[in-house]
């Protein structure tokens, strides 16, 4: 009756439900499946390639679950907690009886499971068990750690023991797993990806987070000393590299090369080579007057805010972009700008904002404005983008790699073994038995009497010479 009503207190039931093989399997399938979900949906993409892609209807259901960062998905996280939780539980539910195995009060050991195992080798000696029985026990001790003897009726045997703590293999697998499983959640929960552009001899501090609106500061800044890009005979990019500085309090105090997959890592923070650019300085906008064929410069930069002819209102210029696509189709470099008048600002043909091509001075026509503007006599100075990461639990994943790959060699190269060498007294001399048994492995266990009955007759006709 106590047995039953401890199986059904509610503590143990929770207790037994984490410490269940079922939930093991059911949370790792559940994080086989949405790995798959993670590798069919790119990650981290922009929220146009995801409109496009999946249109109205998915886009938001998606979104909603997170399969676009599933991995910071709050699902994925409880999943991960769970298994962490199974893991912890599973392990101390099995501690006690396998703490048992490892450290017995005393070590027995039954002959009748030695005599009746299949792998048991037997030979005969021409001396007799007591010539035979010191060679016999000191061969023992050399190979095995914990050994005894027991006289039978006609003969003695010689056990010998090996490898028990080796059943501790699983709980550094287990541990492993629980390092790795920490150190991703870690990361996740206090580690940053983000992105920024710098000049050429300029720095930053703030760096924009990947998917999100949001700022960071980082602990120093990031001063852009030199750029440099060289080309294949094609024309192609072949590498390009950033010479950076940390500043600290306006002064350097590090600085390093940075490249493609060679990135900078400075107190935890990873700074990468990501892309590279070119940005206006200075440049000539030009307005045309479509009936009269005049035309009107005025010098501007980069989000300048140009007053046109005729007060016809505020050229502003927002944005350069290398290759832009408009409707399809790459118009190449482009100014991104936008007319402001009379507090309205003026469709163009990508909303309120228009491009202005450079390869093509006359593209503004088709926006049949007071003005045909282009840009022209642009100077331009290159800017590198870096990707800027901190994870916090790497470490802690290192260190659960490195455990793992202990934990797989003792459980699956090494194990505990158990050995018994009778001798027999007869007319002829000494009837012998070895015999090889482990509770795994069992197949190879024939092999390794076969082999340890073959060291021990060397043996013991090295005794005889």
């Amino acid at each position: 009756m106590n047995q039953q009503a401890a199986r059904n207190n509610p503590v143990n039931r929770v207790w037994k439900f984490f410490a269940s093989v079922k939930l093991s399997v059911v949370v790792l399938l559940a994080l086989a499946a949405t790995s798959v979900i993670g590798t069919l949906i790119p990650q981290n993409a922009s929220p146009m390639m995801y409109m496009q892609r999946y249109g109205d209807t998915l886009y938001p259901v998606f979104k909603a679950l997170g399969f676009f960062d599933m991995y910071h998905a709050w699902w994925f996280r409880l999943l991960l907690g769970l298994l962490t939780v199974n893991i912890i539980v599973c392990s101390i539910d099995r501690l006690s009886a396998t703490w048992k195995i490892i450290f017995p009060r005393k070590i027995n050991f039954q002959a009748s499971r030695f005599r009746k195992s299949k792998e048991r080798v037997e030979w005969r000696e021409g001396d007799a068990p007591d010539q035979l029985f010191n060679t016999c026990k000191e061969f023992v001790s050399r190979h095995f750690r914990h050994v005894s003897t027991q006289d039978t009726d006609n003969g003695t045997l010689v056990f010998g023991e090996k490898g028990r703590w080796t059943r501790l293999g699983v709980y550094a697998v287990h541990t492993s797993i629980l390092l790795m499983v920490i150190g991703g959640l870690i990361g996740s929960l206090y580690g940053f990806e983000g992105f920024t552009n710098v000049s050429e001899g300029e720095a930053v501090q703030r760096i924009s987070l990947k998917n999100s609106n949001k700022k960071k500061t980082l602990p120093f800044a990031i001063r852009c000393d030199d750029f440099s890009i060289s080309h294949y005979e094609s024309g192609m990019p072949k590498e390009y590299r950033s010479t950076v500085s940390i500043l600290k309090d306006q002064e350097a105090v590090h600085q390093a090369d940075i490249r493609v997959n060679d990135p900078l890592r400075y107190k935890g923070i990873n700074i990468f080579q990501s892309s590279y650019g070119r940005i206006p300085e200075k440049f000539t906008i030009v307005f045309a007057d479509p009936g009269s064929g005049i035309a009107y410069e005025k010098q501007a930069s980069l989000g300048s805010r140009i007053e046109m002819p005729a007060n016809k209102g505020t050229l502003i210029i927002e944005d350069f972009r290398d290759n832009f696509r408009l409707r399809g189709h790459n118009i190449g470099d482009s100014f991104i700008c936008r007319i402001k008048r009379g507090g309205q600002e003026e469709d163009g043909q990508t909303g309120n904002f228009f491009a202005l091509p450079l390869n093509y001075p006359r593209f503004d026509r088709m926006r049949q404005g007071d003005f045909v503007i282009s840009a022209k006599n642009v100077d331009f100075r290159y800017y590198t983008g870096l990707q800027i990461t901190r994870d916090p639990g790497v470490p802690i994943v290192y260190v659960g790699f490195a455990i793992i790959i202990i934990g797989c060699y003792i459980t699956f190269f090494m194990q505990h073994k158990q050995i018994c060498v009778e001798l027999r007294g007869s007319r002829e001399g000494t009837d012998m038995m070895l015999a090889c048994i482990s509770p795994k492995n069992r197949p190879g266990m024939k092999a390794a009497s076969r082999k340890v009955a073959l060291q021990l007759q060397n043996q013991l006709q090295s005794r005889e010479r």
